[in-house]
């Protein structure tokens, strides 16, 4: 049963906060996880990234000046490398895992009783793997990371904008399906309900990724990109049509955006599964309780 309909507002809220404390817990040692893993495979991409960005600025600078065109000079660099690919991306994974945590404390508080018959073991790993599904997974199929040197400066806004949208429509129709799935449980029974409200959030999400542009079709983009609608950068030519830099390397943005990928399913992996034992300890303290109450009113 829901939190709130078998206690009283006090216990069910000192409950609910117990499970957020928790869950902001297992939050922060699921970002020290994903950090861990972030420093030692995707940290030495992100420096190739930034190599090849400095070369193509070079060699764009070489182009510009042989053509008469006046060069801007490159901008000090605030934070050292060394700073940046420790401290900064370490603290920013880990405080980014304290938010996903408390996120995902107050879900399971949401759940707890309206999923049916699930046990609070369970009930952790399934509202993990749909937090990472929604949130995660479903948006980077249509608007997967990139690393340095990949994205126009002028599509900053645009860009964000369009990757909220992807976010919000994954969790507006989450949830629809959910409630579709529910609806249609007596009917069906829970597999086909299961079956049939997937298939309406795959259809409904495929619209949305049909509708929203390709990166590359920015408006800030055009004549920059060509027919490949992308912002990866392409090979850089002179007025000849020689390549005098090469395009981004494919391997390269296929390995960061696949430990991406892994590092936000470690996140996610390590919340559901150390959450689960202690959400169970919790929710069964709670329920002794209350029932040694209700026997001693009775």
């Amino acid at each position: 049963m829901p939190l709130t309909e078998t206690m009283s507002d006090t216990e069910a809220g000192v409950l609910a906060r117990g499970l957020v404390r928790r869950a902001a817990g297992v939050g922060l040692l699921g970002g020290l996880v994903a950090f861990v893993f972030a420093r030692i495979f995707a940290e030495p991409l992100i420096q190739q990234a930034i190599d090849y960005e400095a070369g193509r600025d070079e060699a764009r600078a070489v182009l510009a000046a042989a053509a008469g065109e006046a060069v801007e000079p490159e901008g000090p660099e605030i934070f050292s490398r060394v700073l940046q690919a420790n401290l900064g991306i370490g603290t920013g994974v880990v405080l980014f895992g304290l938010a996903v945590g408390c996120f995902f404390g107050v879900a399971y508080c949401l759940a707890w009783g309206r999923a049916g018959r699930v046990s609070a073991r369970r009930l952790s790993l399934l509202v993990a793997g749909g937090g990472f599904l929604l949130l995660y997974l479903v948006p980077f199929l249509k608007y997967p990371a990139n690393p340095p040197a990949i994205g126009n400066s002028d599509t900053i806004a645009q860009r964000a904008g369009l990757y909220g949208v992807m976010v919000v429509a994954c969790v507006v129709f989450g949830a629809g399906a959910l409630w579709l799935g529910h609806r249609l449980a007596p009917r069906f029974g829970n597999w086909n309900a299961t079956l049939l409200a997937g298939l309406a959030f795959v259809v409904l999400i495929g619209i949305v990724m049909a509708l929203l542009p390709p990166l590359g079709s920015l408006s800030a983009n055009a004549g920059q990109v060509g027919p490949a609608l992308t912002e990866t950068p392409q090979p850089l030519r002179d007025p000849s049509g020689a390549i005098v830099f090469p395009g981004f390397d494919p391997d390269l943005l296929f390995y960061f955006r696949l430990y991406s990928v892994i590092a936000q399913a470690l996140l996610w992996g390590v919340i559901g599964v150390a959450f689960a034992p202690l959400a169970e300890r919790l929710l069964e303290r709670g329920r002794a309780t209350e029932e040694g109450e209700s026997l001693i009113a009775g």
